[in-house]
């Protein structure tokens, strides 16, 4: 939220129209008075209209801000996506009002235009080490443990309860990060949508009653919005990268920095289940006391019991992604296969059973 100063307003538009200005009057869009309290009232959301003179002629800009809302607009990523796009199309339009500038409002309180910007990039800083991934691929092919890779399980859980700790009162935002699960291009229906059909593993009427299932859950988690926490949103082997030791660090934070701790957890515990398949067709050998050694200390760390009763659309989103051709093209079917029964049966299921992975991806 924030409010225009009506100097800050004149040395904008003395830029955009290169020229000296006058402001004239500074109104709701509706015709209504204006002044300084006007200006105040822009931060929720009104659309002001500036009145000004440039070279003598009078002319007129309105400021819109792009206000959060319950729908489609409950993070910051939305409302700058909001302006993106209606500077892109507007002018495209016959007989649109014209889009004019698209512009910053900095933390300094100066409005500058990004009107020429046609991408925004990210810049991070970069950390050596090596992707969590390895540690499991190396276990897959040697078929042992050593004593890092527990501890490095470990201290993965514990972070993870740790982060889970602090919670947020949104139930608006709640209900966001359970639509995108379902509905969003990343999640359920979007990998769903990804699925080729033509390669003889899996059809559409059990990718649609995955779809269906997953939203029932839905509606059961909709009334939870208490379980709102700090979240990594993607909390899986590629995005940790280990320096020696336990020490690591994470890559590619997603969906926003709220969501259900059922999310990070399902999305590691998936991996050791995954690479399990690749080597025993099932979750065995050392792959089955990383992976409760991995809830164990999760569950240690942070109680939590309500998670064998939210974690099953969120195991399912994961499951289907790691069984995907599209992000996974090299692994064998009855791997896919096993992902798939894992899926379906996770979601059927009132309650998860960590413990008894192996009846979840037996086909009944």
């Amino acid at each position: 939220m924030f409010s225009l100063d009506r100097d800050e307003i004149e040395a904008y538009l003395k830029g955009l129209t290169q020229s000296e200005v006058q402001i004239l009057a500074v109104s709701d869009i509706r015709g209504e008075a204006a002044g300084s309290a006007a200006l105040k009232q822009f931060g929720y959301g009104r659309p002001m209209m500036v009145t000004f003179v440039s070279q003598g002629q009078e002319e007129k800009v309105v400021f819109h801000y792009i206000q959060r809302n319950a729908f489609g607009r409950e993070r910051e990523d939305d409302c700058v996506a909001a302006v993106w796009l209606d500077f892109n199309t507007f002018n495209r339009l016959p007989g649109h009002v014209h889009a004019v500038d698209k512009v910053i409002h900095n933390k300094d309180g100066k409005l500058r235009s990004v009107a020429s910007a046609d991408a925004i990039l990210l810049v991070t800083a970069y950390r050596p080490g090596k992707i969590y991934a390895e540690d499991l691929i190396r276990i897959r092919d040697e078929e042992r443990l050593i004593p890092q890779d527990i501890q490095r399980a470990e201290a993965l859980a514990t972070y993870m309860a740790e982060i889970h700790q602090t919670t947020y009162t949104d139930p608006v935002l709640w209900r966001r990060r359970l639509r995108d699960l379902i509905g969003h291009g990343e999640g359920i229906m979007g990998i769903t949508d990804s699925y080729p059909l033509d390669q003889g593993f899996v059809d559409e009427n059990e990718l649609g009653e995955i779809e269906i299932l997953a939203n029932q859950w839905r509606w059961r988690l909709k009334p939870m919005s208490h379980r709102l926490s700090q979240v990594h949103g993607d909390f899986h082997p590629f995005n940790v990268l280990f320096q020696e030791g336990i020490e690591f660090h994470l890559l590619d934070r997603s969906r926003g920095e709220w969501g259900e701790p059922a999310d990070d957890v399902s999305c590691m515990a998936i991996n050791y289940i995954f690479f399990s398949l690749q080597r025993y067709g099932r979750l065995d050998g050392p792959f089955d006391e990383l992976h409760d050694r991995f809830w164990e200390t999760y569950l240690g760390a942070r109680t939590d019991d309500e998670l064998g009763r939210v974690i099953q659309p969120w195991f399912a989103w994961r499951a289907l992604v790691v069984a995907s051709p599209v992000w996974y093209p090299t692994i064998a079917t009855d791997v896919r296969r096993k992902l798939l029964t894992f899926a379906r049966k996770v979601l059927l299921s009132k309650e998860y059973d960590y413990t008894q992975v192996n009846r979840y991806l037996e086909t009944d």
